[in-house]
């Protein structure tokens, strides 16, 4: 299997390094394949996300770099789409759909800014009932196919990542098992790809990739399919990991 990573950020959004570091990093670790993302616009929230006068620079340079490596690796220009975003997507090669807000009343909670402020923010909207909250995370997510027809969903169970101690939920309760069981049926009726995402785990967050391991062989138990990434917002972590990670799932599930 050629090695490959299809979620890489650049200094395009948050990312830390341009898109030819990625691509010379890329170079070194053998990487047959690298497909570079930027977090599509969100007009909510800027502080992450490409600007809208960028997205053009963003494609001809990814275009550009494809040309000019075209006879070493090969190279892809792709979004992470949020459900939330306002962006045209028919340039880009690829599309990961992505949940990183839950809107309530009008209030957009980020799912994965920090610890103290999503527990402010249950507080405030959810009278502290995490519960509630995943529910409403996974009902959005599941409704990702409405908005854009993703190539791969991201991180499915994002919500988990300030979780690593279990302290602001648990993941074995039923109320919270229900919730991403039903999200993972809408999605797999759509015949949806899921990411296994090390992100979590090369930036100290977690302790398993995403999505958790029972959801990983719920996914593979109803035959749903993988794409190993690494969420990389640093040279560094490109394909991070990834012969650990690919012991959750076979190659018939890639």
């Amino acid at each position: 299997m050629i090695l490959q990573d299809f979620h890489v950020h650049t200094t395009f959004c948050d990312g830390k390094n341009t898109p030819e570091e990625i691509v010379q990093k890329a170079l070194s670790l053998q990487v047959g394949k690298i497909g570079m993302v930027c977090h599509a616009y969100t007009p909510h929230d800027l502080s992450y996300c490409i600007k809208r006068d960028e997205i053009s620079a963003f494609i001809d340079e990814i275009n550009a770099l494809k040309q000019k490596y075209k006879d070493i690796i090969s190279i892809y220009c792709g979004v992470e789409y949020d459900y939330f975003a306002e962006m045209d997507i028919a340039k880009f090669d690829y599309v990961i759909g992505a949940v990183h807000y839950v809107c309530k009343n009008g209030h957009y909670i980020p799912v994965d800014e920090s610890k103290a402020v999503l527990i402010e923010s249950v507080n405030k909207y959810y009278n502290g009932n995490f519960y509630t909250f995943c529910e409403d995370y996974y009902k959005t997510l599941s409704g990702i196919y409405y908005k854009i027809n993703p190539t791969f969903i991201a991180h499915f169970d994002l919500v988990t990542k300030f979780n690593k101690l279990g302290d602001l939920f648990d993941e074995n309760d039923n109320r919270y098992i229900k919730a991403w069981k039903n999200c993972l049926d809408i999605l797999l009726a759509k015949n949806a790809v899921f990411e296994l995402n090390s992100g979590g785990l090369s930036r100290g967050y977690k302790l398993e990739p995403y999505p958790s391991k029972m959801q990983i062989d719920y996914i593979i138990d109803k035959g749903g399919k993988f794409i190993i990434n690494s969420d990389s917002h640093t040279e560094k972590n490109i394909a991070y990991n990834y012969a650990e990670y690919a012991q959750y799932i076979s190659k018939e599930n890639i």
